[in-house]
């Protein structure tokens, strides 16, 4: 019998039995709008997260990158859930359960507290070790915005004219890549009897760590420089380099309106435009 009710394949189903013994799903927690599926399930060893994909989707993959070293830091406190089990050809992955509730729909979104231990847990992780290289991140922030503009989407023809020109003459200079989480902000926070949390590293990669700031700035710190403030005082410094933020602000707009789209999440397609005509503007 297959304990997921038919949510995991059979031979996924399979392996999370033989890694944990039979279990009981207690709720899907998935977002629904890509292939990635994470389960509550309880076992004989106790709660644990099971996240799985289809083949093609590169975020489990990302996922188990990360609990391989990126999350360390964070783990070492209790800030983030260890990695118990993964398998790589089936796109599996079995973590440790958080206790908490998310950030996001909490009322704790807009408090400096918050933000301010979200930004010491993110300054942990950016200060595992370093990548080597860097050369090529900014040319590759600029040819994936410009992918992204040659796809599908309902971007206005002025915009995407005026994105390909900056795309077209931006300097790529070398970076400094470090471990980032990729999509850090309420949704991926975790609040725990007045504990933040890490959760969902499926965008895990070494990057500039100013680029784990472009979501919060354009959410949650709009109108709120006091929580931008907090945050960075938990991270002990800005990381931000003005030519390079702008244009990692536009690659993320670019590429927000242009998913969005394709993956008919109205709301987050309109958050992208917005986005978009902001960091234009700092152009």
């Amino acid at each position: 019998m297959n304990w997921s009710g038919g949510v995991l394949d059979s031979a996924k189903a399979e392996r999370v039995t033989r890694w944990i013994g039979e279990s009981e799903l207690v709720a899907n927690l998935s977002w629904g709008l890509v292939d990635t599926v994470v389960l509550h399930v309880r076992s004989p060893v106790g709660d644990v997260i099971v996240k799985t994909a289809g083949p093609g989707n590169h975020h489990i993959g990302r996922e188990i990158a990360a609990h391989r070293g990126g999350t360390e830091p964070l783990v070492a406190v209790g800030r983030t859930s260890r990695m118990l089990h993964t398998d790589g050809a089936l796109n599996l992955l079995v973590l440790e359960y958080q206790t908490g509730v998310l950030v996001q729909g909490s009322g704790l979104e807009l408090s400096a507290d918050v933000h301010r231990q979200a930004g010491a847990m993110l300054r942990l992780m950016h200060s595992a070790a370093p990548a080597p290289g860097g050369e090529d991140y900014v040319r590759t922030i600029l040819d994936r915005a410009s992918r992204w503009l040659a796809t599908e989407h309902r971007i206005a023809a002025e915009l995407v004219r005026r994105s390909a020109e900056i795309l077209k003459s931006a300097s790529a200079l070398p970076v400094r890549l470090v471990p980032t989480h990729g999509d850090w902000h309420t949704r991926n926070w975790l609040i725990d009897d007045g504990f933040v949390k890490a959760i969902d590293f499926g965008r895990f990669a070494y990057r500039a760590a100013s680029s784990d700031l472009t979501r919060l700035a354009v959410k949650e710190w709009r109108g709120r420089p006091d929580l931008e403030h907090a945050f960075l005082d938990g991270y002990g410094e800005d990381p931000r380099d003005p030519e390079l933020w702008r244009l990692e602000l536009l690659g993320e707009a670019i590429g927000t309106a242009a998913w969005a789209y394709q993956v008919k999440d109205e709301k987050f397609e309109a958050q992208g435009h917005r986005k978009l005509s902001e960091a234009l503007a700092l152009f």
